[in-house]
């Protein structure tokens, strides 16, 4: 069976803040979220889809229906192709969003489809679907927050995902169960199974400050796992910029936050 996906070559640039350099053949495209393109060269001609950039020919009502899904995993409703109109190679650069790595992932070793973050795409080789991927238990949609809604990534050819601070790979083995931050999960492959739970003990939940929820992947299969989720950077920065404006005074008592339950 002929591939679909158009087969690009690439590099990956840098330590903790990563680029990704995709080389495209004539007529050769790479699909990315709006936004993410840093640097091209002459040859390349960007152009905005609406929806889903993998599919062609499609109907309005497909495209609305690709386009809705992407609204809900909180992504654009546009996406960008990035083609190589010229005779000889060019090359188009993409940026990681915040400090962490860039994974290439052949969907090929993995039949085809993996299950990512709903923010961690970055681009792939055009003819990779971009569509939603629901959990099968409503408790990961009630209460697991990134867990409700995941992208998955479907084809033949090379994605590309980005991932806050330092990147676990772990393979696990039929029946071995991992437990992760909902929060520090970047992708799985499709044979993971996947579940929210709660924290076990009022005192856990409300002193540990690890969130109420944590989710459970059981093999077999391979799972990516991230150190600094940007949810968690981001709170780390709002804290430090509060108390740098002055605006929280409490950090020199014994008691700190908590101790303002029993001022008046």
């Amino acid at each position: 069976m002929p591939k679909t996906a158009h087969e690009i070559d690439f590099k990956i640039y840098g330590d903790d803040m990563q680029l990704v350099e995709i080389e495209l053949d004539p007529e050769e495209s790479v699909v990315a979220e709006a936004g993410s393109m840093t640097m091209m060269t002459e040859s390349i001609e960007m152009e905005t889809v609406f929806g889903d950039a993998s599919a062609q020919n499609e109907d309005i009502m497909t495209k609305l229906l690709g386009a809705g899904k992407r609204l809900l995993t909180g992504e654009s409703l546009f996406m960008t192709v990035f083609t190589n109109k010229g005779t000889k190679k060019g090359q188009v650069c993409f940026a990681a969003p915040y400090p962490g790595k860039i994974i290439a992932i052949d969907l090929n070793i993995f039949n085809g489809k993996i299950i990512c973050q709903k923010d961690s795409f970055l681009c792939a080789a055009k003819g990779i679907s971009i569509g939603l991927e629901f959990t099968k238990r409503l408790g990961a949609g009630f209460f697991g927050g990134e867990g409700f809604i995941l992208q998955k990534l479907e084809g033949d050819g090379l994605a590309f995902v980005h991932a806050g601070g330092t990147i676990i790979e772990k393979d696990l083995k039929d029946g071995e169960v991992l437990k992760i931050d909902t929060g520090c999960l970047v992708a799985m492959t499709q044979e993971v199974d996947y579940d929210i739970q709660m924290l076990k003990g009022l005192k856990s939940m409300i002193f540990s400050g690890e969130g109420l929820f944590f989710a459970t992947l059981k093999g077999p299969g391979k799972v990516w796992i991230q150190s600094l989720p940007l949810s968690r950077l981001a709170n780390r920065i709002y804290s430090a910029a509060t108390i740098a404006g002055g605006k929280s005074t409490e950090q020199g008592s014994v008691l700190g936050k908590l101790g303002n339950l029993f001022q008046e």
